[in-house]
């Protein structure tokens, strides 16, 4: 009897992990990933750090590129950008050893962080657009 309410258990434990919401389920993985391979310069709350780092939070610069910063993310970033009209120039390395989906997740995060509203992107998507990334 015991046993069974334990695989009864592990059944609808199951059940609701993979009945749960998958946009959801890619912001929270985006922001395990952000914390560990991009708050140290952008910040918690993407505010960046000051004339070093810009910010990801209410960024025009993120807003009008959309999925291509997954080629940001893949390969970095060198010379000037501007951002809400502050000029940084301190550039980005790539994100080495990250899959297409960890890429996928951690721009749906930066995109809908912090006050960030937009549609989440899918998988298909990154892919393609990594595929036509200059190297």
């Amino acid at each position: 009897m015991q046993k069974n309410i334990i695989y009864l258990s592990a059944f609808f434990l199951l059940l609701g992990i993979s009945c749960s919401n998958p946009a959801e389920k890619t912001y929270n993985e985006g922001a395990i990933l952000y914390q560990k391979h991009c708050e140290n310069c952008h910040m918690e709350d993407g505010s960046g750090l000051e004339a070093l780092y810009p910010p990801l939070a209410g960024a025009d610069m993120l807003e009008n590129m959309g999925v291509g910063a997954a080629c940001i993310i893949k390969n970095g970033l060198k010379g000037k950008i501007i951002v809400n009209g502050v000029e940084f120039e301190t550039g980005m390395e790539p994100i080495k050893g990250l899959s297409n989906v960890e890429i996928t997740n951690i721009v749906n995060y930066i995109h809908n962080a912090w006050g960030n509203k937009r549609a989440f992107i899918q998988l298909n998507e990154v892919e393609k657009t990594l595929e036509t990334c200059a190297l």
